[in-house]
């Protein structure tokens, strides 16, 4: 347990970032899954929607700091040529 003034607050606020940091985390693994999921009941309409919003929480969890660019960079690549290889 901490006994400094700032060692305490930077508990709190460790502990705020923790819960944000999984919402981008949560949110992002989501919309992943999604674009997945469309991919293999090869629903071209719906991939093409879900990478768009999957692109965005990449890029919001990366802006954020919450993945390393390299990270978000494999993820946007990896999903958008599944989505152009279907036909």
């Amino acid at each position: 347990m901490p006994n400094m003034k700032n060692a305490k607050k930077k508990v709190i606020v460790d502990a705020k970032k923790k819960v944000d940091n999984n919402v981008f985390r949560a949110s992002m693994r989501t919309a992943i899954k999604n674009v997945e999921k469309a991919v293999i009941n090869k629903d071209k309409e719906a991939a093409k929607t879900n990478l768009e919003i999957a692109i965005k929480r990449i890029d919001k969890a990366k802006s954020k700091g919450v993945i390393t660019p390299n990270f978000a960079s494999r993820n946007k690549s990896r999903l958008t040529k599944k989505v152009n290889e279907m036909k």
